[in-house]
């Protein structure tokens, strides 16, 4: 038997050995992706790190939809974000600390802090060798490698004391920028045959400044610079429940090193239904500036809308991406504070007529996903809906768009990773899975 033959055959045997008939899940109670039947997530743990409201409960149970809030270490986002955009400063760092130790760090502890994540930018020799030979990778696989990698260069890589565990997570925060940098450098070089320029991260300069400085040298503005820095905090951190910090917690609760519960991390935070999402948008803003003609017509944009939701345009997916989530229902405030980003940066980089004609598209997206659904749970923007067109307005490629989700994120897994090792009563995350496939009798090779 040939063996392209063969591969061939397995695959089409998966078709039937994979089936499981949907209504099987209701008899059996299973609750599929954990959620609930009406929507809700599954309670697998609690946290004190972050909060995820985008419903609240009637007296009966009853999911009641409301604005979407979301809480770091107890403190509302807009809260924590207002006060930076009023006083025009970096903010990142702070959020860092926040969730990492739980409390908000006076002027001496953020000066400390910053200038400690400052020291640990500069990656291993031999780490930036391996990543300039790892040449037209993707780039998360690139970030996935070369956080197993410093598995090898750290001189107590499995100890899971909490001390270990902070020391691990603050070169972790600092470390990616410059991964992710160096990773992009490369790329551009060998695939796109442009220059090769490495810039090392200077002293005094915060991360979001930094990455800038490292990807583009000179070419950004302060605005660029604390849009990203927004960016970062407002993608740090999203409860326990979502996928790539679930991924995180429970390869933690097995007590594995630091290092491979952060890849498992990336890998999960690479998929296009997770942290790769916000591509997604992108190309489809490109598509519709494209077919619609005119930007302000409603009657011309719900036509076409309504063609991407019955597959009969664009990638034909039945999605208008950007529009829905998991948890929030009237509004994602992480959406909501991106919007008013966006604006601002679009009157800077003289892109008003493509922001508003995105806000047209949010406002027309949802209500044709209402309809078209026939749903009274109300769906609203999600976090990817505008993030892009702020990468795109500040000058960066969509190759680094994920890899500055994990950027940011990697702050939330690492407080995540501490908290999963050191609360009380922590066990192994082990559910459990049904089989519903009869047994078999064996039947002897020479009888098959």
């Amino acid at each position: 038997m040939k063996k392209e033959y063969l591969i061939y055959k397995l695959s089409d045997e998966v078709k039937n050995s994979c089936k499981i008939p949907r209504e099987a899940f209701g008899e059996y109670g299973v609750k599929r992706g954990l959620r609930n039947e009406d929507g809700s997530g599954v309670l697998v743990g609690l946290t004190n790190i972050g909060n995820v409201i985008g419903y609240e409960r009637d007296d009966d149970g009853t999911l009641k939809p409301s604005a979407g809030k979301l809480y770091y270490r107890g403190y509302e986002l807009n809260d924590l974000v207002e006060p930076l955009l009023h006083e025009k400063r970096f903010g990142f760092e702070e959020i860092a600390y926040l969730l990492l130790s739980g409390q908000l760090p006076d002027e001496e502890e953020l000066a400390a802090f910053r200038e400690l994540l400052n020291d640990n930018m500069l990656l291993d020799h031999r780490t930036t060798v391996n990543i300039i030979d790892l040449e037209g990778s993707n780039i998360m696989n690139i970030l996935a490698r070369s956080v197993l990698e410093m598995y090898t260069y750290d001189p107590n890589p499995d100890d899971i004391s909490r001390d270990n565990l902070m020391r691990q997570s603050i070169e972790l925060i600092a470390k990616f920028p410059t991964i992710i940098a160096y990773a992009y450098n490369i790329y551009r070089h060998s695939v796109q045959g442009r220059s090769l320029h490495i810039r090392h991260p200077l002293e005094g300069k915060t991360i979001a400044e930094n990455f800038l400085y490292m990807i583009k040298h000179e070419d950004y503005t302060e605005l660029d610079a604390r849009m990203l820095d927004l960016l970062l905090i407002i993608q740090a951190e999203h409860g326990g429940g979502n996928n790539s910090t679930f991924t995180v917690r429970v390869t933690s609760s097995t007590r594995t090193d630091t290092y491979s519960s952060i890849a498992a991390g990336i890998g999960s935070l690479k998929g296009p239904l997770h942290g790769g999402a916000n591509i997604k948008v992108v190309n489809m803003f490109h598509h519709l500036k494209e077919y619609i003609s005119d930007w302000k017509n409603i009657d011309e944009i719900d036509t076409y809308l309504y063609r991407l939701l019955n597959k009969e345009a664009y990638d034909k997916s039945g999605l208008i991406y950007g529009i829905g989530h998991a948890v929030y229902t009237m509004s994602d405030p992480r959406a909501v504070q991106l919007k008013k980003l966006a604006g601002e940066l679009a009157k800077e980089k003289g892109r008003e007529e493509e922001y508003e004609f995105l806000k047209l598209i949010e406002q027309e997206g949802v209500k044709c996903v209402t309809a078209f659904r026939k749903s009274t749970k109300p769906v609203c923007a999600n976090l990817d809906f505008y993030s892009g067109f702020i990468y795109e307005m500040i000058g960066l490629p969509e190759e680094i768009y994920t890899p500055i989700f994990a950027m940011a994120r990697i702050v939330g897994w690492t407080a995540h990773r501490i908290e999963e090792l050191n609360f009380e009563g922590r066990r192994i995350i082990r559910p459990a899975y049904k089989n519903i496939l009869s047994p078999k009798a064996y039947v002897p090779l020479s009888e098959r």
